[in-house]
């Protein structure tokens, strides 16, 4: 079967089951999440043989040493993902809930139910765990998904495919609910991203290049973030003691991620004072400072900043620094230079903070926090399938409810229309 049949055929199957899973009730869903949690703990030789054997590829195809990090299932990880069924497993199930009901003046009700999205397509690299991350939340919400994670990931995502069909069986539920891809060919992404008729949404997890190609690609809706351009922005009416652990943590606590601050914007009241503190603490860091003119002026370790840095994310050791006279060209900076990501003000003032809260255009804001709090286990949603910084139902972490949608409902009692 070649790869255009083989996809069809899984779509077609995902389809099918989608019908099904949507009449799930939520103790047979939680049964499956258990049970797939209980299955990954009996399986742990064999998860960890199929994962020494992707590990083992990697390293003959020349993986780097954070590919390899990446994509070693190793027995805290795999504690962490059954921990995490377990936490999927308890939380409130959306789908079904009817809000909103009210009367209107014909003499109907008229309300929204919270439904699944359908089938959703999961495009991600490396990471095995994430194939338990995603199926649990799909198979929460009541949605069919298609799996495909990346070729170097190819056994051990099959091995964890094989623990979620035993979760799904115990609840009398249909295998195809979530479906791994077996083939490691790219064609089998481009299939995917096309299958309107099989296909609602599509969520890819991975680096920009293969979101953008996915963006433009893809015929069906695509839920995605492609940059984390990330601010803090130290008003001049901070606390300098919130302003300096906010600003070093937002930047230190990890480089790799999408909602590390990549740029720090500081009022001309302050920089004098509070810069020189920050620079030296991001030195005991490591951290390279890329500054404006007055930043520089400021700091002498600072290097001057390219107009390129000021967009950029740098997922990496280098923060980018300006001085800004006052807030609303901090907003205007982060408008223009941001991904619509995560933004944050330190400031003592409430209504400049009400006013940065309005006018900022990122999927989270922040008051005097942290921008690595913008994370679905750190909002309460359990886990996340990814971010969104699109303007659609789902912006931000996208948990749960997110992979929901609202359709009217209405309750008449042989109501016509005269």
């Amino acid at each position: 079967m070649d790869v255009k049949d083989y996809m069809a055929q899984v779509g077609r199957r995902a389809r099918a089951a989608s019908r099904e899973i949507v009449k799930a009730t939520t103790a047979q869903k939680n049964t499956a999440l258990l049970a797939t949690a209980e299955a990954l703990d009996t399986s742990r030789d064999e998860l960890a043989q199929c994962n020494q054997k992707d590990l083992e590829a990697g390293r003959a195809k020349g993986l780097d040493a954070a590919m390899l990090d990446r994509l070693e299932l190793t027995p805290a990880r795999i504690d962490a993902m059954i921990e995490g069924l377990k936490q999927v497993a308890a939380l409130p199930d959306p789908v079904g809930g009817i809000n909103d009901m009210r009367y209107v003046p014909s003499g109907i009700q008229v309300g929204k139910m919270r439904v699944p999205l359908g089938v959703v397509g999961i495009i991600y690299e490396s990471r095995p765990n994430v194939t338990v991350e995603a199926a649990s939340l799909c198979l929460k919400s009541a949605n069919a998904t298609i799996l495909r994670g990346g070729s170097e990931a190819i056994h051990s995502n099959q091995a964890i495919a094989a623990c979620v069909r035993q979760g799904l069986e115990s609840a009398g539920l249909p295998q195809d609910t979530v479906q791994v891809v077996e083939t490691t060919d790219r064609a089998a992404v481009g299939e995917l991203i096309t299958m309107s008729e099989y296909v609602d949404v599509i969520v890819p997890r991975g680096g920009k290049g293969l979101i953008e190609r996915i963006s433009r690609d893809a015929r069906v809706a695509v839920i995605k973030h492609l940059d984390g351009i990330c601010h803090v922005y130290i008003d001049d009416q901070s606390d300098a003691g919130k302003a300096m652990k906010i600003a070093v943590n937002a930047k230190t606590q990890r480089y790799g991620t999408c909602n590390t601050m990549e740029t720090l914007l500081v009022a001309e009241a302050v920089a004098a004072a509070i810069l020189p503190e920050l620079a030296a603490a991001y030195a005991t860091h490591g951290v390279e400072l890329r500054g404006c003119p007055r930043t520089c002026e400021l700091l002498s370790a600072a290097v001057a900043a390219s107009e390129d840095d000021w967009s950029t994310e740098y997922l990496a050791p280098v923060l980018a620094v300006k001085v800004v006279s006052d807030m609303d060209e901090a907003i205007e900076h982060i408008n223009r230079y941001g991904s619509h990501h995560t933004d944050a003000i330190v400031s003592e003032d409430f209504s400049k903070a009400r006013r940065f809260l309005t006018e900022v255009d990122s999927a989270s804001v922040m008051v005097n926090a942290s921008t690595r709090f913008a994370d679905g286990f750190e909002y309460g949603l359990g886990a996340e399938i990814g971010i969104s910084t699109d303007k659609i139902h789902a912006r931000g972490p996208v948990g749960l409810e997110g992979l929901t949608s609202e359709k009217y409902v209405v309750f008449g009692d042989g109501h016509i229309r005269q």
